[in-house]
């Protein structure tokens, strides 16, 4: 029987009932086993995660969309709190009208994050996906039709320095000493003061210098659609196109146009629009583009990590304490 359908148990020490702690999404072991050891947990899959609204004192939730109207429904939620540093899934606004606070755990998964971008460019790059594949097909490979390019040396324009952002900074310039452009309007002038890079003024003053494009910002009313048709034609031919932050900050109708004439070397995307993108999604039959099913923060480490903390980070709200890393 679900914990949905039964009285909330009771701690055998005080007599209190125990809280409810719906876990709406896969998370790894460590951080479901901590929620238990404070609170009835109702966990993916089960089925009776759905009437969180009603149940839940407290949410753990990855990727699981919620709406106002699961929160106008919303009974005794206490805290709502978001693995990774995104929160575009979560209705803020409804969230504060009923003054449930919307956490999240920035900082947990930069290392992955930027392991990802960096291995996504480098996949671009020097066609490894593309090799894989004929490959394993026992396709002809005539290399002088596939070569691909040095990144030594070369331009990185990295769009967004927050903790994700600095750390893909780090890795091409200590393994490829590239030069760095960044833009990033919000943040102090001085920020990265440590890192030997030169800050432009506007996007637009960046795209046609790099070879690499990375993207390392939220989606927002702001970045929706940053990179369009103009800012992709703005782009270097040869130039590398990387997103790992989210969906909806490119323009995948206006990168498949640009791709199919020619004109980027290619494109590595973690993210997309819609997720998953369909088997027949244009840009997925694209040679010259690598794509992943958003699992850039999908390393053993970072999962644990982040798992723990959305448990702890809920468990200190039920029990009293103020929330941490709060957006709302």
């Amino acid at each position: 029987m679900s914990l949905a359908t039964t009285k909330p148990s009771a701690d055998s020490s005080t007599g209190v009932a125990r809280p409810k702690i719906y876990i709406l999404d896969a998370f790894h072991e460590a951080g479901v086993a901590l929620a238990r050891q404070h609170a009835d947990v109702v966990c993916w899959p089960d089925p009776a995660i759905h009437n969180w609204p009603e149940n839940a004192d407290g949410v753990m939730v990855r990727m699981t969309p919620i709406t106002p109207e699961q929160l106008a429904r919303a009974q005794h939620v206490k805290v709502i709190c978001k693995q990774g540093v995104g929160y575009d899934t979560i209705a803020l606004d409804a969230a504060r009208a009923r003054g449930i606070p919307v956490c999240r755990t920035p900082g947990v998964n930069s290392e992955a994050v930027a392991e990802m971008a960096f291995a996504l460019a480098l996949s671009v790059a020097r066609r490894v996906s593309r090799f894989d594949r004929m490959l394993r097909a026992g396709a002809e490979i005539v290399r002088p039709q596939h070569l691909g390019i040095e990144l030594q040396g070369k331009t990185v324009g990295i769009v967004g320095m927050g903790n994700i952002g600095k750390s893909v900074a780090k890795k091409w310039l200590g393994a490829f000493d590239a030069k760095l452009l960044t833009y990033a309007p919000r943040s102090p002038a001085d920020h990265w003061s440590d890192l030997p890079h030169t800050r432009v003024a506007n996007l637009h003053e960046m795209l046609p210098q790099v070879d690499v494009l990375t993207l390392h910002l939220p989606l927002s009313a702001e970045s929706q659609h940053m990179m369009g048709r103009k800012e992709l034609a703005l782009m270097k031919k040869n130039a590398i196109l990387i997103n790992v932050s989210r969906g909806g900050i490119v323009d995948e109708q206006a990168l498949f146009e640009s791709m199919s004439s020619g004109h980027l070397f290619g494109a590595g995307l973690d993210v997309f629009e819609v997720e998953p993108p369909p088997a027949d999604y244009p840009l997925l039959q694209l040679e010259n583009l690598v794509a992943t099913p958003h699992a850039a923060g999908g390393t053993h480490e970072t999962q644990e990590r982040s798992a723990l903390q959305v448990a702890q980070q809920v468990i200190d709200v039920l029990q009293g304490k103020p929330p941490a890393n709060c957006v709302n």
